[in-house]
């Protein structure tokens, strides 16, 4: 399989490709990046740690080395500020976006080809990408909520002090303010989270809050956020070359599930080789389906405005 990272060099990029390497399944990486140097850097630079993987074959260009991909993956954006909503990225963002899109239509790209989207704000850029028709909309979709949810997940484990693996819990909705975090089906090894000693209304806040602020946090920590979204691009790829029905919570463009539609947003989503096998219409209390309806309509305003 062959996967191609669409600013490869960035931080985001490097550490997906770095994490896809580790991760062993994918035959070749190629990496693209409008800074050349850089992209050759990082190559060499994985490949160097070839002998000790399992020999991913690693190498940079322009956009025909996307050609026969797989799955691409778009990284690339200007980055978020402390203060800035990711919402806030679309008017830096959207030129570029759509100079990268016009490029990959001229690329040779195969039937079965995905387009993973992980640049903010990643569900309008998402939309604007279906709506390119490069590709069928189930083989466009976004990063999401996965980010958030692995987020969630592994905060929850870490106050229960249990394995992050064992806590089952969604963050649903937009990649970003007006996300949604799913209480109510939330368990830890099917065990009701409200029924864990230790669980309170205020903790369960608390710790919502602090996987909502979780990126603005490592940005004014470290300057950028990496390592974990490149796990998280790597679930995602995995899950598309498996072929196994893995169900993430992806961002895709939405059909009336709860009756949102002509948007994309995060919800339970089966996907395969093909990408997006069906999206599945989660178990919702009257204020969590709520949130998801405000959350479609502060999406739709944005693409208004924005002209996508």
């Amino acid at each position: 399989m062959k996967v191609s990272i669409i600013g490869g060099a960035g931080r985001v990029g490097a550490d997906a490709a770095y994490a896809l390497q580790l991760g062993g399944l994918v035959r070749d990486i190629a990496i693209v990046d409008m800074n050349r140097d850089m992209a050759d850097g990082e190559a060499l630079d994985l490949r160097h740690g070839a002998a000790l993987t399992d020999g991913t074959r690693i190498f940079s260009g322009g956009y025909e080395v996307v050609d026969g991909s797989d799955c691409v993956v778009i990284t690339a954006g200007l980055r978020r500020k402390p203060d800035e909503s990711r919402l806030e990225l679309i008017n830096r963002n959207v030129g570029l976006f759509k100079s990268i899109l016009g490029s990959l239509k001229e690329c040779e790209l195969k039937p079965d080809t995905t387009i993973l989207v992980v640049s903010n704000p990643v569900d309008i850029l998402t939309y604007l990408a279906v709506k390119s028709e490069i590709l069928p909309p189930n083989q466009v979709f976004g990063l999401g909520t996965v980010l958030d949810t692995c987020r969630f997940r592994s905060l929850l484990g870490a106050h229960f002090n249990v394995g992050a693996q064992h806590v089952h819990a969604l963050i649903l909705g937009e990649h970003g303010d007006s996300m949604v975090p799913i209480w109510s089906s939330a368990t830890i090894s099917g065990v009701p989270l409200s029924s864990i000693p230790g669980f309170s209304q205020d903790q369960a806040h608390e710790i919502f809050e602090q996987t909502k602020k979780a990126g603005a946090e490592v940005i004014r920590l470290k300057g950028g956020a990496g390592r974990a979204v490149g796990v998280s691009i790597m679930a995602v790829v995995h899950a598309l070359f498996l072929d196994r029905g893995t169900i993430l919570p992806i961002s895709t463009y939405q059909n009336g599930t709860l009756g949102i539609e002509d948007v994309c947003l995060s919800m339970p989503t089966k996907i395969g080789r093909r990408g997006v096998i069906r999206v599945l219409e989660p178990v919702t209390n009257f204020i969590e389906q709520e949130g998801l309806q405000m959350s479609a309509e502060s999406l739709k305003k944005v693409i208004e405005q924005v002209g996508v």
